[in-house]
């Protein structure tokens, strides 16, 4: 059982909120690009990196905030 609480968002809005929520605790956050219907993020570097991320919160202490933020499909971040 992980040591943090994980809390995932989408979008810059639920990403504001959740580190209001959490204000008092120390967050790590990931940026993601969006995961299709398998998974799968269409962001190379998202899909090489999280694999190191999730071995790195291994070692998350409680009362940590891990929050997840996908960002969005490859089209509307060329948007902006």
């Amino acid at each position: 059982m992980a040591g943090y609480e994980e809390v995932r968002v989408s979008g810059f809005e639920e990403f504001n909120r959740a580190v209001e929520e959490h204000k008092d605790k120390t967050i790590f956050a990931y940026f993601s690009g969006s995961k299709d219907d398998e998974g799968k993020s269409w962001c190379p570097d998202c899909v090489k990196a999280e694999p190191v991320v999730q071995e790195a919160l291994k070692h998350a202490t409680k009362g940590c905030v891990f929050i997840y933020c996908q960002v969005g499909d490859r089209s509307s971040l060329r948007s902006w």
